[in-house]
């Protein structure tokens, strides 16, 4: 059987909620390994003068937890 974690990471971007959830997996990426699965939790955005100037993120990844140490 396996244990998987599950933890949350917000990316942002100026340019989509997409771009933010891709930033997220890869910063995710840099520091976990194993990524098995993402789920967006939500989806927000920052706004100036009617404008939406970030777009943000936050990411469910999921990672198998591993046994006895590294």
């Amino acid at each position: 059987m396996t244990a998987v974690k599950i933890i949350k990471v917000l990316g942002t971007s100026a340019e989509s909620w997409e771009d933010a959830a891709n930033e997220a997996v890869a910063r995710a990426n840099d520091t976990i390994d194993d990524i098995r699965g993402v789920e967006v939790e939500d989806w927000t955005a920052e706004v100036e003068n009617g404008a939406v100037t970030e777009y943000k993120a936050t990411v469910e990844v999921a990672f198998p937890v591993r046994e006895g140490n590294p």
